[in-house]
């Protein structure tokens, strides 16, 4: 059940808030009380002990809560209009992107773009790319050249849950393993 709860919060706090009638603030910030109170109008109640058990415990770490315990918000991934407010930070040398093969057409030719979401996300381990890329198919990872990105004027965030983001990353940036 705190599945398909997860899965519930994470279309609401990302894409959906409109779904239930909750209100984000331009950070991405909902008021948890009234999230709960919204959630159990729309048919799906949680507790508050339910809702930060499924912060604590999703494994991607989707969600945050702010410091004084009365908001959440999805940590990345948002394809409404949020700002973050992330500060640009330096990424590591490389990271990774994972992928299936069926993109690589269009990611040779286009680079890596965000789609419907705000940014494109990368990972700083090639087995969390591997993770990313295997939900829809057999992976394959792209490396990112982020110090040539830097060097090149292109910025970098980090989200609370350690996923990397970036605008767009131009295909002359990206190693493409042989297949």
């Amino acid at each position: 059940m705190s599945e398909l709860k997860s899965k519930l919060l994470s279309r609401w706090l990302r894409h959906r808030p409109d779904a239930i009638g909750l209100t984000l603030d331009k950070q991405g910030w909902a008021d948890i009380d009234e999230l709960l109170a919204k959630a159990t109008a729309a048919g799906s109640p949680m507790t508050k002990e339910e809702l930060l058990s499924i912060v604590a415990d999703n494994d991607k770490q989707r969600f945050s809560v702010s410091d004084d315990g009365l908001r959440i918000r999805a940590a990345q991934g948002h394809s409404v209009a949020v700002d973050l407010k992330l500060p640009i930070r330096i990424p590591p040398p490389v990271l990774y992107h994972g992928t299936v093969s069926g993109f690589l057409p269009q990611i040779r030719k286009y680079g890596l773009l965000p789609g419907r979401r705000h940014d494109v996300h990368l990972s700083a381990t090639w087995t969390t790319a591997v993770a990313v890329a295997a939900r829809r198919g057999t992976p394959v990872v792209l490396v990112v050249e982020t110090q040539a990105m830097v060097r090149d004027g292109f910025s970098f965030r980090c989200s609370d849950n350690g996923v990397w983001l970036t605008a767009n990353v131009p295909s002359n940036y990206l190693r493409f393993p042989d297949l």
